[in-house]
């Protein structure tokens, strides 16, 4: 089995393979060029983007610089989806994220892990490991999500966090390693920060 093959079934495998750091390298032409983009540039931004991304929804955004190991080849978007700047994902396996997902400043995904065998570790190999991000979901500032975890739809993941065990839906979950604080609840729906009451009339 050549080590394409073997990455792309989550064995372990050697990233230097020549067939594989090819393929990598040419990715990364267009994410350079896409990090280089000016802040008039919006149209050649999102038709850089659908050139990069495996898949792009619509009205998606990612604030430069994008750091993507394989340039965002292997992430999938789907729609209404925001990154503020110095996204850094780790897409050497699957990035699924789904619709409506926001990402704060400084948020790392990673796919890519390396054996606890020194062995291993010593001839350079790794495997990698699918994440998914459900619908309508909150990452905050500096959040970082480790290979294979599954974050449920509408959850928010405080900011800072280290996400280390799969998160269920619909809760809010913080710290180091990441755990559920509480289900979003009714309460949420009167107040958005604190004891401030939602102003439903005027949205």
């Amino acid at each position: 089995m050549e080590q394409k093959e073997r990455m792309d079934q989550g064995l372990i495998y050697d990233p230097a393979d020549n067939r594989i750091s090819t393929e990598q390298t040419s990715c990364l032409d267009a994410q350079y060029e896409f990090n280089a983009t000016r802040p008039s540039e919006m149209k050649k931004r999102a038709a850089l983007l659908k050139q990069m991304l495996g898949a792009i929804g619509e009205n998606c955004y990612i604030e430069p610089p994008f750091r993507a190991n394989w340039g965002g080849k292997h992430v999938y978007m789907g729609n209404n989806v925001y990154a503020n700047f110095n996204l850094t994902v780790v897409d050497d396996g699957n990035i699924y994220i789904g619709d409506n997902v926001m990402f704060g400043p400084n948020v790392t995904i990673a796919t890519a892990n390396h054996p606890i065998l020194p062995e291993l570790r010593e001839k350079g190999l790794q495997y990698n490991k699918d994440v998914h991000i459900g619908k309508n979901v909150w990452i905050g500032a500096g959040v970082v999500i480790v290979p294979g975890i599954t974050i449920g739809n509408d959850s928010v993941i405080g900011a800072g966090s280290v996400v280390v065990k799969d998160i269920p839906a619909n809760v809010v979950a913080v710290g180091n390693p990441c755990r559920v604080l509480r289900e979003i609840s009714r309460h949420d729906r009167e107040y958005f920060y604190r004891n401030e009451r939602i102003d439903w009339e005027n949205l």
